[in-house]
């Protein structure tokens, strides 16, 4: 009798998608990269298989602009549009372009309303009525209405689609009207209660509600209403009434007090990350580029910021020009002078993070202006002194002049106060005048402490050495 052999099935060996950082794996992406070059469809798939959405973007924006669109063509009909909304601008944009109209508007249709608005909303308006002209009349009109709202509301971030329960219905009844719609939201928290007009009423939390016998009527364990947006509310102001009272969702309601749609806490989360990563950026002066970008996009956002720096950086040199004879004869001043300027600088930009920050929160306000005006005043003067200390004993030894430690020590103790003063004030003029102090109040500091600076190192040296 003859042994037959039969051959064991070869283990395909997939590697960690992410590695012990966090970051997608080297292997991985090189895994994918090798079957989206060879076109090998259900190895690709095989390996995105069991991706979070958020993963997945991740990936995309890892892999090269042609790579990205390879990968959405070859995944064809079982690429998640959800995707698309946790991508970059510049990514989700480049993968919309390799996808035709019809499909994205197949696709949209599989997501919450929320989502789906905002994949349709950066498209050209010819590409986005193109694209609502394939969506069924009903779901149209409710997407194009929430296109309508404007960007960074509550109407334009809202999902269309929530529980919503009369008053006299009983638990018994809500429990079966959930598991009997089909078009209800796949995830919801609470019930929402409304009258015959639909005006919001009040809240059930599930929790609630699968604790409480089938008999017991809704308004009997309702919480009444007490939070809820408009639809033009801004979204910053939705995130901070999440913020403030721990909310899970709040209705959206119309001018007329009904009902129209849901905000829920996953949406406040993008709406956070988004306000602090646009306020960021705004500090640092490069606009809205995002890491994806290309070359001449990235310089051509930073180029304008840039350019207005020049022209401060002119203004600081015009004030250097006033001391040149005043320099020519004591060169030490032209090696220490960079150290006032460079620690007011420094100083002003702290003082001016906490005033943003306290602004865009809403902790800073005219009943405690005076107060933390007050607090940074006095913490400029206290750390001028301190560092005019150090900055003074050890000038006056490297100079091996005790008139320029004394000189040095008075300019830090100028310049420190007036960053701690500019750093909180400025904001809060910008702030008052409508204007975005995350935008504007870095040049305006970086320029107050530039010019004091120098002004005040030169010009009591100027002074102190006899040669004004």
């Amino acid at each position: 009798m003859t042994d037959v052999q039969t051959e064991e099935p070869i283990e395909v060996v997939t590697p960690a998608i992410r590695d012990e950082n966090g970051a997608l794996s080297g292997d991985y992406v090189s895994l994918v990269k090798e079957a989206v070059s060879t076109a090998n469809r259900d190895a690709l798939f095989a390996l995105d298989a069991d991706l979070h959405e958020a993963d997945v973007a991740h990936l995309l924006e890892v892999l090269p602009p042609d790579e990205r669109r390879s990968y959405v063509r070859l995944l064809g009909d079982d690429f998640d549009f959800a995707t698309l909304t946790e991508l970059d601008e510049t990514v989700r944009d480049q993968i919309l372009d390799a996808v035709p109209n019809e499909a994205i508007a197949e696709a949209v249709q599989e997501l919450d309303s929320d989502d789906a608005v905002y994949i349709l909303e950066d498209l050209d308006f010819a590409d986005q009525t193109e694209i609502l002209g394939f969506i069924p009349e009903a779901e149209r009109i409710s997407l194009q209405r929430g296109l309508d709202y404007p960007d960074d509301s509550a109407g334009r971030r809202m999902q269309k689609d929530f529980v919503a329960v009369p008053p006299f219905w009983t638990v018994g009844d809500a429990i079966d009207h959930a598991r009997e719609t089909i078009d209800l939201p796949d995830e919801f928290y609470e019930l929402f209660v409304v009258d015959p007009a639909f005006h919001f009423v009040g809240t059930v939390p599930l929790y609630r509600l699968l604790r409480t016998k089938r008999p017991v009527r809704i308004e009997d364990i309702m919480e009444p209403a007490k939070h809820s947006v408009g639809l033009l509310d801004d979204q910053e102001e939705v995130a901070r009434l999440f913020e403030r009272y721990n909310l899970v969702s709040a209705p959206v309601l119309d001018d007329n007090e009904r009902m129209v749609g849901v905000i829920t806490h996953d949406d406040i989360m993008d709406i956070i990350e988004e306000e602090a990563e646009e306020d960021m950026k705004r500090l640092a002066g490069v606009g809205d580029e995002g890491i994806s970008d290309t070359i001449m996009a990235t310089a051509r956002y930073r180029f304008p910021w840039l350019f207005i720096n020049l022209l401060t950086a002119v203004l600081a040199s015009a004030v250097i020009s006033l001391f040149d004879g005043v320099i020519e004869q004591i060169v030490a001043l032209a090696v220490l002078m960079p150290i006032v300027a460079s620690m007011g600088g420094n100083a002003g930009t702290q003082s001016l993070t906490v005033a943003v920050r306290a602004l865009a929160m809403q902790e800073l306000t005219t009943s405690n202006a005076r107060r933390v005006v007050t607090r940074e005043v006095v913490v400029g003067l206290l750390n001028g002194i301190g560092f005019a200390v150090i900055l003074g004993v050890l000038g006056g030894w490297w100079a091996e002049d005790g008139t320029i430690g004394w000189v040095l020590a008075a300019a830090m103790i100028v310049n420190m106060l007036v960053a701690g003063l500019s750093g909180i004030l400025i904001p809060i003029v910008l702030d008052k005048l409508k204007l975005d102090p995350a935008l504007s109040s870095a040049v305006f500091v970086t320029t107050v402490t530039d010019v004091v600076g120098f002004f005040a190192f030169l010009g009591l040296a100027a002074w102190a050495f006899g040669l004004l």
